[in-house]
């Protein structure tokens, strides 16, 4: 039996801002979601991946369905909620950032139930990343919580909080949800706008510091093209690892973060870091060289337009360039 890594929750299209003039004229329609973003980079990096979430039966839902088994994604775990609309994400960029605007109340992606989790899912996952809009509504939440907790010591777990300010309706029940994903994660994944609006004011590298006593094995810090910083608990205190970032044209920076979580996570695969044991052991040189294999994905991603992660051979390439 094949064991996958697994990313759960949303997919939807996003339609990105096609602009003359300087004035957006239009959209193009282009798969996506923070989750399948990253499930599409593990799959183009060469490992078995899967995805775990719900489509509409609509055209928005079979066009998904298509584009994930095109990448050669798994779709068993990926069930259909007959008669539910597909989300769907607008997307312009405001002061070089990405702003969203969101159609998905009532969509499939946010119908995903516990019991739509086949006993093959929890066999068959031996990592299991998770996170994004899927734990603002609906159902999804909780089957997520629980996917993690029936995988809690058997893989594991990421969580990428994937906070977006403009859509949270319910601020107290999202963030004892990401209490919840925290305390029950071995490997955290922040931003710079996670922290702020997690802890507005907050120094990021002291803040994600102080959430290690929180669960995490391992917590991650974003910064752009400054690169990142890993924190995780060491004999002498707290374990600081830094990778530097890449110099690149940037195109765009929509699922830059997800690419960098995909290339990230295909290392510590590749490492054969599966578990929380292996990650709080693996050391600081192979960590270092994991966080620097997701920043060049990361970085390949900015030079596109849209998320659109680059395949091993690209990254290879790039990383060779960027030696030399």
């Amino acid at each position: 039996m094949e064991r996958r890594l697994c990313s759960l929750g949303e997919i939807l299209f996003d339609f990105l801002p096609v602009e003359a003039g300087g004035e957006v004229t239009g959209f193009s329609m282009h798969p996506g979601g923070g989750p399948y973003n990253v499930a599409v980079g593990m799959a183009r990096l060469g490992q078995p991946t899967a995805f775990v979430s719900k489509v509409g039966d609509d055209f928005f839902g079979r066009r998904l369905r298509a584009a994930v088994r095109a990448e050669g994604i798994d779709d068993r775990f990926l069930a259909t909620a007959h008669g539910a609309p597909t989300t769907l994400a607008f997307v312009a960029n405001e002061g070089g950032e990405p702003a969203f605007t969101f159609y998905g109340e009532g969509a499939a992606d946010t119908l995903l139930a516990p019991e739509d989790l086949p006993e093959a899912f929890y066999a068959e996952t031996s990592l299991l990343h998770f996170g994004g809009i899927s734990l603002l509504r609906g159902s999804t939440p909780a089957a997520a919580l629980a996917a993690v907790a029936g995988l809690r010591g058997r893989a594991l777990i990421s969580f990428d909080p994937n906070v977006r300010p403009a859509v949270i309706a319910d601020a107290a029940g999202y963030r004892a949800t990401l209490e919840r994903g925290v305390a029950m994660c071995d490997l955290l994944k922040l931003s710079a706008v996670d922290i702020d609006w997690l802890a507005p004011g907050a120094e990021p590298i002291a803040y994600a510091e102080g959430l290690l006593a929180a669960g995490p094995a391992l917590i991650m810090v974003t910064r752009g093209g400054a690169g990142v910083m890993a924190l995780r608990r060491g004999p002498a205190g707290v374990e600081r690892v830094e990778a530097a970032g890449f110099r690149v044209q940037v195109a765009d920076t929509v699922g830059a973060g997800d690419s960098f979580s995909a290339g990230f996570l295909a290392a510590l695969a590749e490492r054969g870091v599966l578990g929380r044991a292996a990650l709080e052991a693996l050391p600081a040189d192979e960590l270092r060289a994991a966080l620097r294999f997701g920043a060049a994905v990361a970085a390949i991603t900015c030079t596109r337009v849209g998320a659109d992660p680059p395949t091993r051979a690209e990254v290879e390439a790039f990383v060779a360039g960027a030696d030399q």
